[in-house]
């Protein structure tokens, strides 16, 4: 039986890693053909191998989502290899560093908010435009749960993240009558390299971080994967401007 994303073309920014590299290769397991971008060409080019393991069909491109040149090339070049973009999913993303508001660096704010949220701002300005042209397509967006609640220390993030549900669903409103559909994904503590690097691999930090899960463990990168590829299928065909949230019932508490 055929796969519901057989010969879609998706594109994944941030997939040299994490939840991107999943994303990318479930893509690809599904039966589409993925254009794989991040600034790291090494995770990059390794997630590509994996999806030719699989026996995908994948390309490379280095983008920074903060520079609307380099993103208006991405999309280009996806259009170039692939003849069209079906679905995107705006995943690059970094968590910045630790502050309390007042102690925040304006560097930090700037970068942050800049690949965080302009980056998907960038993402979705071109994406859209190639899909006004063809007639329709998906995009999913990187939020959060920090995109609905608070976190004490992380302003920057916090706000970049609220941010991409306000501009997930505005964008969603605007194009609803025009064939493209625009959700978003809001994880809670997913196992990748993000929180290795939060927690320095001290098992004590994992712990507490597990501690906020009801379901008593971290998610892993493929569950977020399978809740991407969902939102991208006919499946979810009257689904837009929806924060989906893929969080063990973090936010339920």
């Amino acid at each position: 039986m055929a796969s519901p994303l057989d010969g879609k073309i998706a594109l994944v920014t941030g997939a040299g890693a994490g939840i991107g590299r999943a994303t990318a290769v479930s893509f690809a397991r599904a039966g589409a053909k993925v254009l794989v971008s991040d600034i790291n060409e090494d995770g990059g080019q390794k997630t590509v191998e994996l999806i030719q393991q699989v026996d995908g069909e994948a390309s490379f491109f280095h983008a920074d989502v903060s520079v609307s040149g380099e993103v208006e090339a991405l999309v280009r070049e996806t259009v170039r290899i692939y003849g069209r973009m079906d679905c995107a999913f705006n995943n690059a993303g970094i968590e910045g560093t630790t502050a309390s508001t007042h102690e925040c660096s304006e560097d930090n704010w700037d970068r942050t908010l800049a690949i965080n949220l302009k980056g998907v701002w960038l993402s979705m300005k071109h994406e859209i435009d190639q899909m006004l042209r063809q007639g329709g397509g998906v995009i999913v967006n990187m939020s959060s749960v920090a995109g609905l609640v608070g976190f004490a220390e992380l302003p920057a993030y916090v706000a970049s993240k609220h941010g991409v549900v306000g501009l997930t669903k505005t964008a969603a409103l605007e194009y609803a009558g025009k064939g493209i559909r625009i959700n978003a994904v809001c994880p809670g503590v997913i196992q990748t390299e993000m929180i290795d690097r939060i927690t320095g691999g001290q098992s004590e930090a994992e712990k507490e971080f597990i501690g906020y899960e009801p379901v008593g463990r971290m998610g892993r990168p493929e569950e977020v994967a399978e809740a991407v590829l969902w939102l991208c299928s006919d499946s979810a065909s009257f689904v837009t401007g929806h924060a989906m949230v893929i969080d063990g019932g973090f936010v339920a508490r």
